[in-house]
């Protein structure tokens, strides 16, 4: 019988950190380099609606893709399902505000509601509600730090440049955030009574 003081999670949080900073980065670079060099490409072809259909498609598969190591109390295929549905909530919250408001209110409140629902989505799918405001604040911290500094150095430096750097940037933090989630998200007590799972 385990002891109630054991603990059932995935990596570490440093290794969680530091593996999704470093692989929702390179994911991040790969679809921020469809806008560096195929933006009018695509807006032309794909249409408004289109290309940002493309663009929360690429993040949702190459996201789920490099994340999935990170889990390590369910099937791989069963995350991807899990991050696809979080990021889709979040990409259409922030789409939502920013095509109605614009600017930066747009984008502030996108961002924050957007992180609202992943931190919600990911806390009900891995039944660790008790650490959904902790994964909300998380979310909300990391993914507005990745995404205004980015912003603030596109348009400091603009052109394809400015544009992956601003990849770079949103990947390394949003990655970061997201790492420390599903830490929270694995990191469960054992009842000593059944050796079932707490939260």
């Amino acid at each position: 019988m385990r002891d109630s003081t054991d603990v059932v999670r995935g990596p570490s949080l440093t290794y969680s950190l530091w593996f999704g900073a470093l692989g929702f980065c390179v994911a991040a670079l790969l679809v921020f380099a469809t806008v560096a060099f195929a933006e009018s490409w695509m807006f032309r072809h794909l249409g408004f609606y289109g290309a940002y259909g493309t663009w929360t498609i690429l993040f949702i598969l190459l996201g789920g893709l490099v994340l999935s190591p990170l889990v390590k109390v369910r099937q791989s295929a069963w995350f991807q399902l899990v991050f696809g549905a979080a990021f889709l909530a979040y990409a259409v919250a922030w789409m939502s505000a920013y095509f109605v408001l614009r600017g930066a209110m747009g984008e502030w409140i996108g961002s924050l509601a957007g992180s609202v629902l992943m931190g919600l989505v990911l806390a009900l799918a891995f039944d660790a509600r008790q650490n959904a405001l902790k994964l909300i604040i998380v979310l909300c911290v990391t993914n507005c730090a990745g995404y205004f500094i980015g912003a603030a150095l596109f348009y400091s430096i603009r052109g394809s440049i400015g544009m992956l750097l601003y990849g770079l940037v949103y990947g390394v933090f949003m990655g970061a955030g997201l790492g420390a989630a599903l830490y929270l998200c694995q990191a469960r007590r054992v009842d000593p009574g059944t050796g079932s799972l707490e939260g």
